[in-house]
């Protein structure tokens, strides 16, 4: 048998990470049904996706936007228009990277291990008194030993419930959108390198057996599961959640791996990855495309929506509602409980005094 190089690079790359990436579980991914089918692809670009739309007056918000494709997001919404927030682990971090972009944007501090970094970042951001257009929970962590955080294996903990928290707190800001759109990054990790079971329920500590790649599996399967669920809840409103896996890229997300796993995955990416413009594709399809207007609870590879069908709990909505719930408990002494606005009090999406609601009516 005949090997070329690119198929021995490839091999050997993928033996070096093999630790680190899921394996294929027997799951299947079709085209999903009912949804707007787009011109893009693999190869599309967060520019080229973005091309001919104006964000002129949106208001996104970005975490992780200090590297990869969060500040590419970032980037390009910016450049389309878009007053972009974005948030960084430390508002260093955050304020150099918004110095790096052509456009409006403002940092923010969000630490997602810190409850209380997640509420002062949230305030910060309904201080603007304005409504948001779309909030993009991009930020994630993989590697690292086992950790326990608020409650939660470390991964569960930063990946999913700080953003379940953040989602919380600004809730009502996306309500006050005409078209309110939350933007799940979660992977491929979610039905590839979940645990067989799905959510471990029982063991949300992974006191048991534990590697990286089932870690972060299972966090990305709760940011999908969240995102399904957040859709359903949203039911009636003009706000759509909508998850998504973004590409194997070489980012700084296995920054925390041994430099065998890092210098394998960087080589895997180099042969069949996606550069970080592509990767950020579908997030900034999902956030900005006329076509998904009313396009809600759906995962989304390449710019286009598709099915996992067969092992995996991508579409379990039994899981989906008691992660909510489990979520919620975990989360309760920060949470806040929220009614539909009364849209006499406001004015363009700003909040105003009765006086001034009844000027304009």
């Amino acid at each position: 048998m005949n090997f070329s190089r690119r198929t021995f690079l490839k091999a050997s790359s993928a033996a070096l990470v093999a630790p680190a990436i899921p394996a294929c579980s027997g799951a299947d991914v079709v085209p999903a049904t009912g949804i707007p089918v787009s011109p893009f692809d693999e190869d599309s670009t967060a520019e080229a996706v973005t091309e001919g739309i104006d964000l002129s007056g949106k208001i996104a918000v970005v975490t992780g936007c200090n590297s990869g494709i969060g500040f590419e997001t970032m980037r390009v919404l910016a450049l389309r228009g878009a007053y972009v927030i974005g948030t960084g682990r430390t508002l260093e971090k955050a304020q150099e990277a918004c110095a790096r972009v052509k456009g409006v944007t403002t940092p923010v501090q969000l630490e997602l291990a810190d409850f209380d970094s997640i509420v002062a970042c949230a305030e910060s951001i309904r201080s603007l008194n304005s409504p948001i257009d779309m909030l993009i929970c991009n930020a994630g962590l993989r590697g690292g030993e086992r950790e326990v955080v608020n409650g939660v294996e470390k991964h569960l903990a930063v990946n999913h419930l700080g953003h379940f928290l953040l989602v919380n707190r600004l809730l009502e800001r996306l309500y006050l959108a005409w078209q309110g759109r939350v933007v799940v990054v979660s992977s491929r990790a979610a039905y590839r390198g979940a645990p067989e079971e799905g959510i471990l329920f029982d063991d949300l500590k992974m006191l048991g057996d534990w590697d990286v790649g089932t870690a972060y599996g299972h966090s990305k399967l709760a940011n999908a599961l969240f995102s399904f669920e957040l859709a359903r809840l949203l039911k009636g409103t003009r706000i759509t959640s909508n998850s998504l896996h973004p590409g194997v890229i070489s980012t700084n997300i296995v920054r925390d791996e041994s430099a065998v796993v890092r210098y394998g995955f960087s080589l895997l990416t180099k042969v069949s990855g996606k550069t970080v413009e592509q990767g950020a594709a579908t997030s900034c399809y999902v956030a900005t495309s006329p076509l998904l207007g009313s396009t809600s609870g759906e995962y989304f590879e390449d710019c286009n929506a598709v099915t996992v069908t067969g092992t995996g709990h991508m579409h379990d909505r039994e899981q989906a509602s008691r992660l909510w719930l489990t979520s919620a408990e975990l989360t309760k002494d920060y949470l806040v409980t929220h009614k539909r606005p009364d849209w006499n009090e406001f004015r363009n999406g700003i909040r105003g005094t009765s006086e001034s609601a009844a000027e304009i009516q």
